[in-house]
């Protein structure tokens, strides 16, 4: 398979443009990576929406799988809370964390810090998010 030439691309801070997304209570600045990767690749921060502030019911996800091959975040600021596929109890994680989520796993986002702001990096650019009813019943490793 042939992969096209990736284009030079930068994003700066002066120009940061947030814009609603996914989930109603985050707003995400796209960094260009989508563009520039001809869809192999899409990075954004995410962060809590100014309104939504103060009131931990709108952070939450619901159970749910992105349907890509690659998915990582850094949180940059802030704190969130996470159930996963797999893994025993609520997993947290603060600033200068770092978490990969395999490809398809079933997770729900419990809560977030208002101040909330995440690097995330995903592959493909544009995939599916489809929502889960039940977490999958499985021995915990």
């Amino acid at each position: 398979m042939s992969i096209e030439e990736q284009k030079f691309s930068a994003n700066y801070v002066k120009d940061a443009e947030f814009k609603p997304g996914l989930r109603d209570f985050l707003e995400y600045r796209d960094l260009g990576i989508a563009d520039a990767t001809h869809g192999q690749f899409r990075a954004h921060i995410v962060r809590v929406k100014g309104d939504h502030t103060g009131d931990q019911d709108f952070h939450s996800t619901g159970l749910h799988q992105h349907l890509c091959d690659f998915q990582m975040f850094y949180v940059l600021k802030g704190w969130i809370k996470f159930v996963y596929e797999g893994q025993e109890g609520d997993l947290t994680f603060h600033a200068g964390d770092c978490v990969l989520q395999p490809a398809r796993i079933i997770h729900n986002e419990l809560s977030c810090s208002d101040d909330l702001e995440i690097l995330e990096i995903y592959s493909p650019a544009v995939h599916e998010t489809r929502t889960v009813d039940a977490m999958p019943e499985q021995a915990v490793g």
